[in-house]
């Protein structure tokens, strides 16, 4: 007989995927993290210090490219700070109203200055040095957000933080070669979070090699298992009937957005050579 967490298990990667494992383990791990979804409605108890102290140190204990450990947390605890990040974030007010808001950064910093104390040449100043930072920052947010949501609270990463990164950098008084990645919004959700269908396995798990076999058709069938609030751009595409996932994305990356970006990373003291 299967367990309750197996049961739920399964029941969680059936509303994911359409070819979701028919064989899943009974484990209240794996089931937190199938059922979890972004949070962006809160309710108002504060999250108590010491907790987030912890989950950071769980967060930082995460794999790290070759032990460099280049990435940093910035909590946000004072509520001006956060109503200013909120500011910089266009369209999304809910951002100010988060209880907590960290930032998480790549720091290329650190390793250039081990090298000037010890006075040896840094040999590898080109785009695997920014690289490296950006994915260790993005390890550390995943396994924050995946400790956050074991112990109840609800996240939701804000890649939009990026859109004024300079602005954010002179407001966190970031130095060169220190950049961020994302905000993290946190606190105790006002309500379950909803499960949002993912693509296929098909499309996003390979074996031995890369393959797109039938992609154009699982991406039709799966438009339909997503449904929006409201469509984009409308005055530019009008309204959709079929409005799905594939429209979605198209019509978001039809505009623009963070072209700039490149020139910010230049700006901190990286070469993308």
């Amino acid at each position: 007989m299967a367990g309750r967490d197996q049961e739920g298990l399964a029941a969680a990667l059936t509303a994911r995927f359409v070819d979701a494992p028919k064989v899943v383990p009974d484990h209240a791990g794996l089931l937190a993290m199938a059922q979890r979804g972004s949070c962006r409605s809160f309710d108002d108890r504060p999250v108590p210090d010491a907790l987030i102290d912890v989950l950071c140190a769980v967060a930082l204990a995460s794999p790290t490219k070759s032990d460099l450990q280049q990435r940093d947390i910035i909590l946000l605890r004072a509520p001006e700070v956060r109503a200013d990040v909120g500011a910089l974030v266009a369209g999304q007010a809910w951002v100010a109203d988060a209880p907590l808001i960290a930032i998480f950064c790549g720091n290329n910093r650190r390793q250039r200055l081990l090298h000037g104390w010890r006075g040896v040449p840094f040999a590898n100043d080109h785009l695997d040095a920014f690289f490296n930072a950006t994915a260790d920052a993005a390890i550390a947010l995943g396994a924050f957000v995946t400790a956050a949501e074991a112990v109840g609270l609800g996240c939701c990463p804000i890649s939009a933080v990026r859109n004024e990164a300079a602005a954010l950098s002179t407001l966190l008084a970031l130095p060169n070669h220190v950049f961020p990645l994302a905000g993290l919004a946190i606190g105790y959700p006002a309500a379950p979070p909803q499960i949002a269908p993912r693509l296929p396995l098909s499309v996003t798990c390979h074996v031995d090699r890369y393959q797109e076999d039938g992609l154009k058709q699982a991406v039709q069938a799966y438009d339909p298992t997503r449904v929006y609030a409201g469509q984009r751009l409308t005055e530019t595409f009008g309204e959709s009937a079929a409005y799905g996932w594939s429209e979605d994305k198209v019509r978001q990356y039809s505009v623009p957005e963070r072209a700039d970006f490149g020139a910010y990373v230049r700006a901190r003291g990286f070469k993308l050579d």
